[in-house]
């Protein structure tokens, strides 16, 4: 009897007699189907904007083409042709400039202001969006409020105010030392706000635990810098560094905007490989040579990240 009662509501319940698709797979097995069914359209959507244009970039190195006619392969002609180049060591000086100077600079600044920001009670949103804002600033319109405020006297703000107290005019853009540096004070003070804010993350993130013990301990405000806020501020510091650098190193509207009339500033002396690349590829029509450069400055991005993730790692 109890049989033909099972039976019974094993037909009205209409579970097939092996079980569900579903139900042959473990619970780990459905979480992965789950997370790579999501994962599938930004993977797809990579491999067809990201990686396939740069893998795409190695071949196209390897040929002759200017758009007019299907690319010839060439061999490593291209890479000859640029290492040749006195002009490619040029801008592959100024390049690291940008990296070299304006990483620790914006760096310094952006902890430094952060870290008294933090301790700013009154009007303490007010500021941190008026330091985010250049930030949000399209780069274009930033690039050329800073031009017209190099130009000279009575133009040119800077110099008008230095004309006021009787001071020498100066050249900026116009001169090949001063060009450099006065595109990279803009590039600096354009990302301020974005390491600001992300440095703000990081100091809010320390348990206030930890500087109450030190405190307790009779330590002072540098101590308490030295031996707790930068140690614990590691992984942020890293994470700045690392996108810091790519920004310099990818250095373009800045350079290009504020240099149109000769652009790379005089004799090349701001010219960075973003804006070269451009030059060789939408200017000269020399794809193939692009390519070369955009393989070259994909190698230099790789080689830096790996070798700052390496030596800012955590050897605790």
């Amino acid at each position: 009897m109890s049989l033909q009662v099972e039976n019974t509501n094993g037909a009205a319940s209409g579970r097939p007699k092996g079980g569900g698709f579903a139900d042959r797979f473990s619970m780990h097995t459905k979480r992965l189907a789950w997370i790579w069914t999501f994962l599938a359209l930004p993977v797809l959507f990579y491999s067809v904007i990201r990686f396939y244009p740069t893998l795409d970039a190695f071949r196209l190195s390897l040929t002759d083409w200017n758009l007019m006619r299907p690319p010839k392969f060439i061999g490593f002609e291209n890479y000859t042709k640029l290492f040749a180049d006195p002009d490619f060591w040029q801008v592959f000086k100024n390049t690291f400039a940008y990296l070299i100077f304006g990483t620790p600079i914006s760096l310094f600044l952006s902890f430094t202001i952060a870290f008294f920001l933090d301790r700013v009670r009154f009007g303490h949103g007010f500021i941190r969006a008026l330091y985010f804002m250049p930030f949000l600033t399209t780069a274009a319109a930033m690039a050329w409020v800073w031009r017209w405020f190099y130009q000279p006297a009575p133009i040119g703000l800077i110099n008008d105010f230095l004309a006021y107290f009787g001071l020498p005019q100066q050249p900026f853009l116009r001169s090949t030392t001063q060009a450099l540096p006065s595109i990279m004070v803009t590039a600096i003070w354009a990302g301020l706000g974005f390491q600001i804010i992300i440095f703000m993350a990081g100091l809010r993130a320390i348990p206030t635990t930890f500087y109450e013990a030190a405190r307790i301990d009779g330590l002072g405000e540098w101590a308490i810098l030295r031996r707790i806020t930068l140690p614990l501020l590691k992984p942020t510091t890293v994470f700045l560094v690392v996108l810091s650098s790519i920004g310099f190193l990818r250095i373009f509207d800045q350079v290009y905007n504020m240099t149109t009339n000769d652009p790379g500033g005089p004799l090349g002396t701001t010219k960075p490989l973003v804006l070269m690349i451009y030059q060789s590829a939408f200017s000269s029509y020399q794809m193939g040579y692009a390519a070369a450069q955009t393989v070259v400055l994909f190698l230099i991005l790789l080689v830096i990240s790996l070798l700052q993730l390496w030596i800012l790692r955590d050897k605790s």
